[in-house]
């Protein structure tokens, strides 16, 4: 790393430095994604591109309508990544030309937009049809590390429901693995904030999306309704995967 972009790096606010960091891990997403876009070097800028989904849109009815799942996907998710993609432009000439102020101003950009993505990618995998498993309790060690730090799965369930129903705006509700502390925990983020932003040791396992645009045209303004049937097609295989990698 230059001179230049580790000051540039170190400028930056620190939510948002947290909030690239979690581009460079391997595995969060279910895939590798470059280095060069996690902050390390942006010489030869790579784009990133509106990942398919494992099923289709309307594969997760009557949990999830169709319609919510294609305009999610096709409209929210690619305006995500189309301003990332942008931002991340800006921020490769403005580095390229010296200019600390915009590198610094491109950030909230990055970080909304570079979360947006982030957070639906993990979201896209947490989700199964239930005809090819989704909704089946977790089995295995991320299930008996349930029962240990929440006491069943049912009483995880309801402390999910009830922060993501809490939580005033827009946001995320997590089951995440703090590395450091060697604990499961449920956590809420803002806006499109990734897991990562409240503490760089957490891996997010399952995120459900509370923005109205992930259930309103089904549910309307009754979020709780929501989340008590997204529950039909939670794949806990992925989830179960993630926490036996990060645990291994």
């Amino acid at each position: 790393m230059s001179g230049f972009t580790r000051r540039c790096l170190d400028s930056r606010p620190s939510s948002a430095i947290m909030a690239m960091r979690i581009l460079s891990r391997k595995g969060a997403l279910g895939f590798q994604t470059p280095a060069v876009l996690a902050g390390i070097s942006l010489r030869g800028l790579k784009t990133f591109t509106l990942p398919d989904l494992p099923y289709d849109y309307g594969a997760l009815e009557p949990a999830i309508s169709g319609e919510i799942m294609r305009l999610h996907h096709q409209k929210h998710h690619q305006t995500y990544i189309t301003n990332y993609n942008a931002a991340l432009e800006k921020l490769e000439e403005a580095m390229q030309k010296g200019d600390s102020s915009t590198v610094v101003h491109l950030q909230s950009a990055i970080k909304f937009n570079g979360g947006g993505h982030i957070n639906h990618s993990i979201f896209w995998n947490n989700l199964k049809p239930i005809n090819e498993g989704g909704g089946e309790p977790p089995h295995g060690a991320l299930g008996w590390s349930i029962d240990e730090h929440f006491g069943s799965f049912e009483a995880l369930i309801q402390k999910m429901n009830t922060e993501g129903a809490a939580l005033q705006g827009s946001g995320w509700v997590w089951l995440g693995w703090d590395k450091s502390q060697k604990k499961l925990l449920v956590e809420t983020t803002a806006n499109q904030d990734p897991l990562v932003t409240k503490g760089s040791n957490l891996v997010p396992l399952v995120g459900i999306d509370v923005w109205e645009h992930a259930y309103y045209l089904q549910y309307k303004n009754v979020r709780p309704d929501y989340l008590k049937n997204i529950w039909k097609v939670i794949n806990w295989k992925y989830a179960g995967d993630v926490y036996e990698r990060e645990t291994a």
